[in-house]
């Protein structure tokens, strides 16, 4: 039983750091229909941006770490759209290619800078002790992770369905070219989605280190989910990256624990099922 139940929680605190990340993700793609492959390289930026102020700055919550982390990283994804991706509006091989190198050459740097070992994050010292739920020991932590994604796609949400910016976003994403017609401001849209995701995935780089750590690699082995998030929940989709980031986060720690040697199969099944059968994803809209 204890196994259930704390397997049960590690899940939707991986649920609530995919969110962080492919929320983002899903934003971007779906209103710029561009695959952002350095999205998972913002999210390591965001961790190491957090790990190095926590250790050169004496006094530095994780809280303000995050927000460090968030904006910093947001600033790089507006000069990245700004000077590069925008001069390749109709270019989507040369987006992916570009996106592509830049993580790369992100994840060279943070190796450069902060060098190859992991650096472990501390969380806050009042959230150190275990809770206890239904008489089983679980980390306050990861808890706390689930309630601030909870908080962030409130958050999204009413940006998104309660405010003229929200609406801007939706109309992009169902019509990008109707929206251009009737006076949206796309381009700006672009450089606001942009960094809101970037931001975001920022932020949930640092939140992510008391688990995950700052470490090389952070990268490949967060994009990846963070893509099988999106193509099940279909793209544009703030419910569709919220629900797909909980059963990813359920198949990917219950599978690992309990069949390691087939957990990427597993992890990829529900995503081949969906893309064969509903390509438009879970919560997606078929496309005219």
């Amino acid at each position: 039983m204890q196994f259930w139940v704390v397997q049960g929680l590690n899940s939707l605190a991986l649920g609530g750091l995919l969110f962080l990340l492919a929320s983002g993700f899903s934003l971007i793609f779906g209103l710029m229909r561009l695959a952002n492959l350095t999205h998972g390289a913002m999210f390591m930026l965001g961790a190491y941006i957090g790990a190095g102020l926590m250790r050169s700055v004496d006094g530095v919550s994780l809280w303000v770490a995050a927000i460090a982390g968030g904006l910093g990283v947001a600033l790089f994804g507006w000069v990245l759209e700004r000077f590069i991706l925008r001069r390749l509006p109709d270019n989507p091989l040369g987006q992916v290619l570009v996106t592509l190198g830049v993580a790369f050459i992100i994840a060279d740097a943070c190796l450069l800078i902060w060098g190859g070992d992991p650096i472990p994050i501390p969380a806050p010292s009042y959230l150190a002790r275990p809770l206890f739920v239904g008489g089983f020991a679980f980390p306050a932590y990861r808890l706390v992770v689930v309630l601030i994604a909870l908080a962030a796609a409130a958050g999204l949400y009413v940006m998104i369905e309660r405010t003229r910016l929200g609406a801007m976003i939706r109309a992009g994403v169902d019509d990008m070219q109707m929206a251009r017609a009737v006076g949206i401001p796309v381009s700006r849209l672009f450089s606001i989605v942009f960094c809101l995701g970037a931001g975001i995935a920022g932020a949930g780089g640092v939140l992510a280190g008391p688990i995950l750590s700052a470490y090389p690699g952070l990268d490949a082995d967060m994009l990846p989910l963070a893509l099988i998030v999106v193509i099940l929940g279909g793209i544009g989709s703030l419910m569709g990256a919220f629900v797909g980031s909980f059963i990813i986060g359920i198949i990917y720690t219950f599978g690992t624990a309990l069949l390691p040697d087939l957990a990427y199969i597993i992890l990829f099944l529900p995503m081949i099922v969906v893309i064969a059968f509903r390509p438009q994803g879970l919560f997606g809209h078929v496309s005219a």
